[in-house]
């Protein structure tokens, strides 16, 4: 059952609304097209549900009286006029939420514009226990530690203060500010199964005929998940997943050492039945730039250097086992300067571009 006919929107038929991008003064790109919108709207997909031990007494209300419904992915979707057949679902990475894929730093506009006006649906989740999706079932202790600069190198911006050279990332310190102040805590344990079950119950209230997984970063761990728990993933997209690249059993390689801050770079083992659902739909990777080839003291680069080994490793995998799967590194076909965050650097139009192709190509873009 489509979500717009479990949120109708109000009076008895779908109203048609025209929208533009969010104008800022960040901002210098043209944001004067229209989109048409026949729905948007919100809801909550899977969780579960602490249940109360004893009777609620309305008088003196306790904990073992009550529930907790918790651990749900929360959903934000648009629907453009003449929208194509699958939709676009969209899964953030570590410290993010659903604000990833909407305006830049620097106040462009996101993918989330950009495929809209290419007429794919949009539905941006904030995963379990993160930023809309905050109510967790398990407690968990938020500190208040400095750590923007670790991110900043992480996310392959540079050694902060400075910028990598030809770097795409939005310029200007306000553009910056405004990318840390996107970051948002767990609000209890990442947990990939958790989110997994939740973005499967997404996939099965938003179509009987599925969409495609678009996911980032931290993101791609539940993402493999989630195309293997639902037949209704038509194919993924990731950008940059990190560790926990899914391998058959007895295939996976071994853990890769390097000199960054987040240990080594692990796979996850599955059934070869559960393996084997990743080759029945198309796969694409992007990773962008500022990632060596081989080992280096950049404790940040030497990370991705390892990443993006696991990646092809797992493409190979995927296709030795007669998959579709691919990685596209952006510097080795003419894309330069790219960070973590390739999808909202300044060249994000021609990073979407490979994606339509793509979608295009796969015969995923139909009507």
């Amino acid at each position: 059952m489509a979500v717009k006919n479990l949120l109708p929107l109000a009076g008895a038929v779908l109203l048609a609304v025209s929208v533009s991008a969010c104008t800022s003064d960040l901002s210098s790109s043209n944001h004067n097209e229209l989109i048409t919108l026949v729905d948007q709207g919100t809801f909550s997909a899977g969780g579960s549900v602490i249940e109360a031990k004893e009777t609620y007494d309305p008088y003196h209300p306790k904990p073992e009286g009550m529930t907790l419904h918790g651990d749900h992915a929360s959903v934000f979707y648009q629907i453009p006029q003449n929208a194509r057949t699958l939709p676009l679902v969209f899964l953030h990475g570590a410290g993010q939420s659903m604000r990833t894929w909407q305006s830049t730093p620097d106040g462009r506009e996101g993918l989330q514009n950009i495929m809209l006006k290419n007429d794919y649906a949009v539905y941006l989740v904030d995963q379990p226990r993160r930023g809309d999706a905050g109510r967790s079932t398990v407690a968990e202790n938020i500190t208040a530690t400095p750590d923007d600069q670790l991110w900043y190198g992480q996310f392959r911006m540079g050694l902060y203060p400075k910028r990598s050279p030809n770097s795409q990332f939005a310029d200007g310190e306000e553009a910056l500010d405004q990318f840390f102040r996107q970051m948002t805590p767990n609000t209890g344990a990442f947990d990939q199964n958790v989110i997994s079950d939740a973005m499967s119950a997404v996939f099965d209230k938003i179509s009987e005929k599925g969409g495609i997984l678009v996911s980032h970063s931290q993101g791609g761990g539940p993402g493999w998940l989630t195309a293997m728990k639902n037949d209704k993933v038509k194919a993924v997209v990731s950008f940059e997943p990190g560790s926990n690249f899914p391998f058959p059993k007895g295939e996976a390689p071994e853990p890769m050492e390097n000199n960054g801050f987040f240990g080594k770079v692990a796979a996850m083992e599955v059934s070869m039945d559960d393996f084997m659902k990743l080759t029945k739909i198309p796969i694409i990777i992007y990773y962008g730039d500022f990632i060596p080839t081989a080992p280096t003291h950049d404790p940040h680069q030497d990370f991705w250097r390892c990443v993006l080994k696991m990646a092809i490793a797992f493409a190979d995998t995927v296709n030795a086992h007669g998959g579709n799967a691919r990685v596209v590194h952006l510097p080795e076909i003419g894309i330069y300067g790219n960070t973590h965050f390739l999808f909202s650097d300044k060249n994000n139009h021609e990073v979407a571009a490979n994606l339509l192709a793509f979608l295009h190509e796969e015969g995923l873009d139909r009507r």
